[in-house]
């Protein structure tokens, strides 16, 4: 799976370079959740009103390629330690840390060189000090055992082909008590194999979503608790014709199987008060 973790890094670098370069906002050619550059995206479309992005950069609005919105859902308050995987252009990072307040913290983190220096010069353009942008992955997060309160993260875990390990390193290091809000694409129901099998569109937030019943086992496989996933935006027949146009399928044969299988979800769980050992 090094191949598609080595994709994902130089498409979402190149997405960050388009958006330094002035080219508008970011994307990853056909990928990066939108199978048409410049296309109206129906993933990552709309997700930010503009009073929420006042005052933030417009490179880290143009940069996000999400899909959802977890810090207009999750519950931040003032003081918390907020982590964002997967923190991109760092656009939910900086809401984050008006959110978590000059008491608190807000840590991005990600693999992806060109995301990290958007983000940071984001963060200074912002005059934001509570934030830090960490580079690492994932599955192997550089943060010490119960320091988080809360994590988020936006159409990123999907990506990932280790969720397990994902899951695993988030529940490490949540507090106590600590919370699990991340938007996400999710499936529900069957899809074709050939998708799954599809690297670009693995990078394009489709391939490596989890069925929804699975993503349930395995947040509860990880220890996590109160676990539910909350249907944002359901994609329909025409989504899936934007989605798969230039990947080389019979779009009219396989966009009927896929109309309303796919939806971004906003994803909730606790890590317990008293968390077995799980090491």
């Amino acid at each position: 799976m090094a191949d598609i973790k080595d994709i994902v890094k130089e498409k979402y670098g190149q997405a960050a370079l388009r958006v330094v370069a002035g080219e508008g906002k970011a994307s990853c050619g056909p990928t990066c959740c939108s199978s048409v550059p410049g296309a109206v995206d129906p993933i990552t479309v709309n997700l930010y009103d503009r009073k929420q992005t006042e005052g933030l950069p417009a490179e880290a609005v143009l940069a996000s390629l999400g899909c959802g919105n977890p810090t207009a859902l999750a519950t931040l308050n003032p003081g918390e330690v907020v982590l964002d995987l997967g923190s991109g252009g760092g656009i939910d990072v900086l809401l984050s840390a008006k959110r978590v307040g000059p008491t608190g913290k807000a840590y991005g983190l990600d693999m992806t060189d060109e995301m990290l220096a958007l983000a940071r010069e984001n963060q200074r353009k912002a005059g934001v000090g509570n934030v830090e942008f960490l580079k690492g992955e994932i599955e192997h997060i550089p943060l010490p055992d119960a320091s988080v309160d809360l994590i988020i993260s936006n159409c990123v875990i999907n990506l990932s082909a280790d969720k397990d390990r994902v899951l695993a390193e988030a529940f490490r290091v949540l507090k106590p008590g600590g919370r699990f809000a991340v938007s996400d694409v999710v499936v529900r129901g069957a899809i074709p194999a050939d998708i799954r099998r599809n690297v670009e569109l693995w990078v394009g937030c489709l391939s490596g979503a989890l069925d929804e019943s699975d993503y349930v086992a395995k947040l509860a496989r990880a220890g996590f608790e109160d676990v539910s996933i909350e249907p944002t935006r359901v994609y329909t027949l025409a989504d899936a014709r934007e989605f798969l146009a230039g990947h080389g399928f019979d779009v009219d044969a396989i966009a009927p199987l896929v109309d309303g299988r796919f939806f971004s979800g906003f994803i909730r769980a606790r890590k317990p008060v008293a968390a077995p050992d799980r090491a």
